[in-house]
């Protein structure tokens, strides 16, 4: 069954304020196999104006997917994530991601398609630090497969 397109331009209420730790960004840029030094260093990162380390851009992905679970599991919207996978990402920044940020995440439906079967989900994630400046929009689109012929 098709997905309700009047739940495009739906806004769920902003996450707690997730804190990014030194310790989070290190072991996400091991994780990933990037040794750029503005990721572990302090002294590295300031030498390039930053105040402390800052994240790789993809680690943003960890608070803004776990935001996107207000819309997966509004029972409302009916996705069946049991058949859902990841179909795209983009991310668009205004600074980097620091240590010692505290970010929340405000996630909105931007489209609701269905495709061959499949329904689509676009969900835009618009990620603010605790002084309500704006660090960057995550945007996700789901895919929920359509169910398999008997």
């Amino acid at each position: 069954m098709a997905l309700d397109q009047s739940f495009v331009g739906r806004t769920y209420p902003p996450t707690a304020p997730y804190e990014v730790g030194r310790e989070k960004i290190r072991e996400f840029a091991e994780a990933i196999g990037d040794a750029n030094p503005v990721f572990t260093d302090t002294e590295a990162a300031k030498a390039l104006g930053h105040p402390d380390v800052i994240a790789p851009p993809t680690f943003v992905f960890a608070i803004t997917f776990k935001a996107a679970g207000q819309v997966v599991a509004d029972p409302q919207l009916g996705l069946d994530y049991s058949r859902v996978v990841h179909g795209d990402q983009k991310f668009a920044y205004n600074r980097p991601v620091r240590a010692g940020d505290r970010l929340t995440v405000t996630s909105t439906i931007e489209a609701v398609k269905s495709l061959a079967g499949n329904d689509i989900v676009d969900i835009r994630g618009e990620v603010h630090d605790e002084a309500g400046e704006h660090v960057v929009t995550a945007w996700t689109k789901l895919v929920a497969r359509a169910a398999e012929e008997a």
